[in-house]
Parts: structure tokens; C-alpha cells; sequence
């Protein structure tokens, strides 16, 4: 399978297309994006009774889903203190409840349809590193206790990493996600489902009765839409209350065989993870971290090399076997946005602003997408809605992420490097360049061969800027992204980097 990066990821073997020809136009509901997210609502959807149909851009699993180490948590990046904090005691145990509500579907899925992805259930360890960790840990903790949540002091971690506290919390669990994934799709299309990979969908047009998607392979018909995009396209406020952030992965082989057998998290910022996966008969180690913003980070290069320096300073690495990184969406206030879409009228929803705990929210959506659209209502719909107003939650870094964007959008625009030739750029070089009071994103090789792209994302018009990680180029704004020729990676736009002919 392919995916949004250059970089392959562990989960990659698992290859199969699953397009299927349907001679229908019109159906109950249209997923749109291939990920976990817009599969398990497909399904929930299906087997609730409405005829789907899935979309997705590129193939199945060619976001976030084939770049996860696929930690599945009932505990999150928002802690449960920032929770009582800024939602109220009430509220934060319900949100307390999603994860292992999300956890028994997965298992109730696999149990159901047979599926063979790796599940196992976890322990998970929380460990301080420093005094100040210490307190957050305390903090965390002490939230967690509040919320009835499960957490433990231990004495010891399976990780050999220096620690100042350490808490344990069970019935945690790990899988294959791609695996699970192609075992969701199968179950979809025997049910009656229709799945169509390559399809971007372009644009929408909401009616009295229905809703009109245009998309690259026709137009289609449905009463309900669902954005399964990470990020919905078009312009809206979403995008003002949703960051794009980019996390990196690495997985090792151990000279010692010493893989811890459990999930492992420390408190840095940001935080280091493990977990260990068997793949083509090999136990290997994955460790993530080196979180940034995206088209933050200048040389995204050195953020594997961080964080492959920091894994060898504890563990006793033989081989880094595979490396890639993954995108996902930071929200204002720290809660996911799960349900109606702002501006729409009731027939498109979305679900985004998932920070690093996509499986859980991912899954977690399909069952209140389905319940408002089968039912009108369900018991997190306030909670996660897409429009809810919070003036004091996330105000802060609402007013800064924006103001990042603003500050990008000028500063791109005003210094681009001007060049009189093409010839100007070095081999191996990226770089965005004005030319003739045009701004162009150029590559070229080492061999020298050229990659001329227009620099200006069709989204919202911000500068793209290069990640010679990914070998991609990268929106600051809202996380568009684009290959090397300028063909769209991931969203929100939905029309590539014009190519222009160096010529």
C-alpha cells in the first residue's frame, strides 16, 4: 500500500486494493477518506441499516492510519485535569468514558468478523524523567482520581529508563492497524458496501433533500456526508481551531532481545512512546516523539535523528528498520471536533482535531456519526460538537496557532528568495524562489533533474515549504501537502501544485 510520505512505515506489507464497481448514484450516506475513521463509520453505518458508499483520494489507509504506532488508550493528550479544568468535573468523566467504550468496539469488531491484526491486550506505564515531570505526573495523577480513572505507583517500568515516578495503568491495548482496517472493509463490502479508492472528492453542494458530491470519478448523490479527512475541505472555522502537527516514528531491532512487553510514555514535550510489534517474524521496537508543527521545522532530517539518538541512549539498538512520520490535528481547547459540520444544514459531519490519539477518535466517531444520523442523538454530541463555543478553553493557543498563520502567510509571501535562473538552484536543493514576480516551489536532484511546482497552496494560498524528510511539500497553514511534482498528499485542498515545465 502506498502512503502520504516517502518513508515507509512498519505497516506497509499489507497491500490489497479494494475498490468496488457500483452502477449506483445515489446512496444513504457517503464516507469520504479511507482511514480508520471513515471506515468504521462506513461499517457502523452499513450495518445499521444505510446503504454507503466510501471514498478515499488515494488508497485505503494512505493518511494517518498507515503512519499510527497504533497505541490504543483510554487516557489522552488532553489530561483529565485540563479536562475539569476547562469542561467541568461532569464532563470530564464522560470524556473519561471514550476510551474503552472505543477499545470494546475494536475488540467487538475483530471478535465479530474474524479479524487477525495483532491485538493484544496492555499495561501502560506514565513516567517522570525530572522533578518538573514529577509534578506534572502528580497533576495527572491527581485528575485521573478525580475521573475514577485507574492509576497506579509503581516501583519499577519495563523500560530501561531512568525514572522519578511511575504510575501503571491496565486494560490498555495495542494492534496492527492496517490489518484491522482491511479486515473493516472486507466486512463493509459483504454487507453491500461500496468502496471507491483514487476518487478525490472536489467539492459539495448541500440541498433541501440531499447533498451533491463532484468528485474524479463523477458526481454522486447521498442524504448524509461524512468528512473522514483529518480535516474537512473548504474553508470554515475548523480550520481556525485546528493546528497541523507532524509526529515521527522509528522501529528497531534490540542486539540484547530486551523488548519491553508493554506501552511506555514519558512527560517531556514532546513526550517519547514505545510499544513493540512483531513484523515478518521479527520482534522490533517502536519509538516515537519529535512532535512540531507543521512546515515548522526547517530540517525535519534531524528530527529522526533525535529522536534515533535518543532510543540509543537507553536501549541497545542493533538496526533502525523502519522510519516514517504522520500527521494529525491539534485542537484550541483540547477536545476533539466530532458531529455536525459548522454551516452545514444536518447532512455533513466531520471529525477532526484528534492530537496523537487517532485509533481511539477515530473509532469513537463512528459511533456518534451513527447515532446522529440513525437516532438524532448521542451521549457525546455536546460534548465534541463541532461548533461549541468555549471562550476560556484553548483561547490561548487559539489566538496564537492563528496568529502563526497570519505571520506565515506575510513573511512567505514578502521574502522568497528571487533568482534570475533556475540554474541559481544546487543539486539536492529545495527551495520556494520568485521568479519574474511569480513564486515557484523548485527541487532538483542530485542528477539534476528539475521538479518545478507553483508554490502557492490552492487552499488558502499560503507558501508550501519543503520537508526533505517526506520529500513532500508542506502547507504552515492547515497541513495541505504535496509530492514533488506538486500532486496532492493530504488535505484540506483538493487540487494539486500546478506543475510547470522548466523549460
Amino acid at each position: 500500500m502506498y502512503r502520504d510520505g516517502a518513508r515507509k512505515s512498519i505497516w506497509q506489507e499489507e497491500i490489497k486494493r479494494f475498490s468496488t464497481e457500483s452502477g449506483q448514484q445515489f446512496f444513504d450516506v457517503a464516507v469520504v477518506g479511507g482511514g480508520i475513521t471513515g471506515i468504521s463509520t462506513a461499517l457502523k453505518l452499513q450495518q445499521a441499516g444505510k446503504k454507503c458508499i466510501l471514498l478515499e483520494a488515494s488508497n485505503i489507509g494512505f493518511g494517518t492510519t498507515g503512519g499510527t504506532t497504533a497505541h490504543l488508550n483510554d487516557f489522552f493528550d488532553t489530561t483529565f485535569t485540563e479536562a475539569i479544568s476547562d469542561f467541568g468535573l461532569d464532563n470530564a468523566k464522560l470524556f473519561a468514558e471514550v476510551g474503552q467504550e472505543a477499545i470494546e468496539i475494536i475488540y467487538t469488531h475483530i471478535q465479530s468478523y474474524g479479524i487477525d491484526c495483532d491485538f493484544e491486550k496492555k499495561t501502560a506505564y506514565l513516567f517522570a524523567l525530572d522533578e518538573k515531570q514529577e509534578k506534572q505526573l502528580e497533576d495527572l495523577a491527581d485528575g485521573a482520581g478525580k475521573v475514577n480513572h485507574v492509576m497506579n505507583d509503581v516501583d519499577e517500568i519495563p523500560f530501561p529508563i531512568p525514572f522519578k515516578r511511575a504510575v501503571s495503568i491496565p486494560d490498555q491495548a495495542q494492534f496492527h492497524p492496517v490489518k484491522y482496517i482491511r479486515g473493516l472493509c472486507e466486512a463493509f463490502i459483504s454487507l453491500g458496501g461500496t468502496i471507491l479508492e483514487e476518487c478525490v472528492c472536489e467539492s459539495h453542494d448541500e440541498q433541501d433533500d440531499k447533498v451533491i458530491l463532484k468528485t474524479s470519478k463523477g458526481e454522486f448523490q447521498a442524504t448524509h456526508v461524512v468528512y473522514a479527512t483529518h480535516i474537512p475541505p473548504g474553508l470554515s472555522i475548523l480550520h481556525t481551531t485546528n493546528a497541523p502537527y507532524r509526529s515521527y516514528a522509528i522501529a528497531f531491532s534490540l542486539k540484547d532481545g530486551n523488548y519491553p512487553k508493554d506501552l511506555g510514555y514519558d512527560l517531556t514535550d514532546p513526550y517519547h512512546y514505545y510499544r513493540t510489534q512483531d513484523i515478518n517474524g521479527e520482534t522490533l521496537l517502536i519509538a516515537g516523539g519529535e512532535d512540531h508543527k507543521t512546515g515548522h521545522e526547517e530540517n525535519t532530517g534531524e528530527c529522526f535523528s533525535r529522536l534515533e539518538n535518543y532510543v540509543r541512549r537507553y536501549f541497545d539498538v542493533e538496526t533502525a528498520c523502519y522510519s516514517w512520520s504522520s500527521q494529525y490535528y491539534e485542537p484550541a481547547d483540547g477536545f476533539p471536533y466530532i458531529g455536525k459540520l459548522p454551516g452545514s444544514s444536518g447532512k455533513i459531519f466531520t471529525a477532526t482535531g484528534f492530537r496523537g490519539n487517532g485509533m481511539i477518535f477515530g473509532t469513537i466517531s463512528s459511533q456518534i456519526i451513527t447515532d446522529l444520523i440513525t437516532k438524532g442523538s448521542n451521549k457525546y454530541e455536546t460534548l465534541f460538537s463541532p461548533s461549541r463555543i468555549k471562550p476560556a478553553a484553548g483561547f490561548t493557543d487559539f489566538v496564537k496557532e492563528n496568529a502563526v498563520v497570519a505571520y506565515d502567510f506575510i513573511k512567505d509571501k514578502l521574502f522568497a528568495d528571487k533568482i534570475s535562473s533556475l540554474a541559481e538552484v544546487k543539486e539536492g536543493e529545495a527551495k520556494v524562489v520568485r521568479y519574474e514576480g511569480d513564486s515557484y516551489a523548485v527541487y532538483k536532484e542530485s542528477n539534476g533533474k528539475l521538479h518545478l511546482v507553483r508554490s502557492t497552496c490552492p487552499h488558502a494560498l499560503c507558501e508550501v515549504r519543503w520537508n526533505n524528510a517526506e520529500l513532500s511539500w508542506d502547507c504552515p497553514c492547515h497541513g495541505s501537502r504535496f509530492n514533488i511534482n506538486g500532486k496532492l498528499l493530504t488535505g484540506p485542498t483538493v487540487k494539486d501544485l500546478p506543475k510547470i515545465d522548466s523549460e
